[in-house]
């Protein structure tokens, strides 16, 4: 009897230290709390007529007369850690991407939402509309199979085809380039921005106080989205690919290679919206001061310029902006998809203390 008791105490003793052990997250646990996925926004479209549910016409080539579809939405997959923060963080991908541009990396190290995730910040990882999981679309599109690979390896300044930039954070091994280029996804949707726009409104007043994060040509909707909610608390954005002016403030636009670029007009007061907001922005390595004929160098050169240009806008207005080129505080090598780049645990801590510093922890 005796030995059954203390056997007892033992189980009870070790399940209690278990569960001390996983009820935060350490260096080598995760514990999430909550996790799964849901749309948001889009549209319900449906055709004329009456449905008829006893004529056959083919799998694929339906008699829509009467029918329904549910579409131009976005896709979220969502993590809540234990003890979670009270700002969660919304993700939004660039041209060419999806959520996966912030759940992993090219050589499978853990990705920038999930180091955020032990940090205590909850993720809602987004896939716009016609990208990724969110491919069911309202456009009628053909995809046309393209060789570019090596172009978009210029661009993001990974290198120099074949060769790869000096110090560059980025894996070099064939196996993390295949998985790269593996993980762009076409655009299947309308091609109307106000979708992308849309959905990430209202996915921010579906989870409450947020930080916005966005990554690329993923900045034009969130700049208009955090200019009209205030839900998204502050707004976070990797190598923008695009910057709001208000109208009667826009700057010359910069011409460069790839096409330049120019200020996008707003009006006045949802300007004034979005200088509300603390601002930070994040460029990499690798960008000239002056006109280069390097493709990535050019495209991004003229975009950190105009970058410069919004954040004496947001801070003439009364806003709280903040450009960080990285080079420039001893953090080099990173290409255009810093977040997943080999240090990419730097830029955590480093956005972490912008956190702080703001008071959104």
């Amino acid at each position: 009897m005796k030995s059954k008791i203390i056997m007892t105490i033992f189980a009870g003793a070790t399940l209690i230290s278990c569960a001390n052990k996983h009820t935060i997250s350490d260096e080598h646990h995760l514990v999430i709390e909550r996790q799964g996925s849901f749309t948001v926004g889009g549209q319900h479209i449906k055709r004329e007529g009456i449905y008829d549910g006893k004529t056959f016409t083919g799998f694929f080539t339906p008699n829509e007369a009467g029918q329904t579809m549910h579409v131009d939405h976005a896709y979220v997959d969502y993590q809540i850690p234990v003890n979670a923060r009270s700002h969660s963080i919304i993700y939004v991908h660039g041209y060419g991407g999806s959520g996966m541009t912030w759940t992993s990396t090219p050589d499978g190290r853990e990705g920038f939402a999930t180091l955020m995730l032990r940090k205590g910040y909850p993720s809602y990882v987004m896939d716009l509309p016609g990208r990724g999981r969110a491919g069911k679309t309202s456009a009628e599109t053909t995809v046309k199979p393209q060789a570019n690979e090596q172009f978009w390896f210029d661009i993001w300044r990974i290198g120099e085809w074949p060769n790869y930039n000096e110090g560059v954070q980025f894996p070099t091994d064939s196996a993390a380039f295949s998985q790269f280029f593996r993980a762009m996804t076409p655009n299947i949707g309308t091609g109307n921005p106000a979708n992308d726009v849309a959905t990430i409104g209202l996915l921010a007043e579906r989870i409450g106080a947020n930080i916005l994060v966005t990554h690329s040509a993923g900045s034009l909707p969130g700049w208009l989205a955090a200019a009209n909610s205030d839900q998204i608390k502050a707004v976070v954005a990797y190598e923008p690919g695009a910057y709001l002016f208000p109208e009667g403030e826009i700057p010359e636009p910069i011409e460069g290679l790839t096409g330049g670029t120019r200020g996008i007009p707003v009006s006045v007061d949802d300007f004034k919206k979005l200088v509300k907001k603390p601002i930070v922005i994040y460029f990499g390595d690798y960008i000239p001061e002056e006109v280069t004929h390097q493709l990535g160098g050019e495209n991004w050169r003229v975009r950190l310029q105009m970058g410069r240009k919004f954040v004496e806008a947001v801070n003439r207005h009364g806003g709280k902006a903040t450009l960080v080129e990285l080079p420039k505080i001893g953090i080099k090598g990173n290409t255009h998809f810093l977040m997943s780049d080999l240090n990419n645990n730097d830029l955590v801590d480093l956005l972490v203390r912008w956190f702080e510093e703001n008071g959104l922890n």
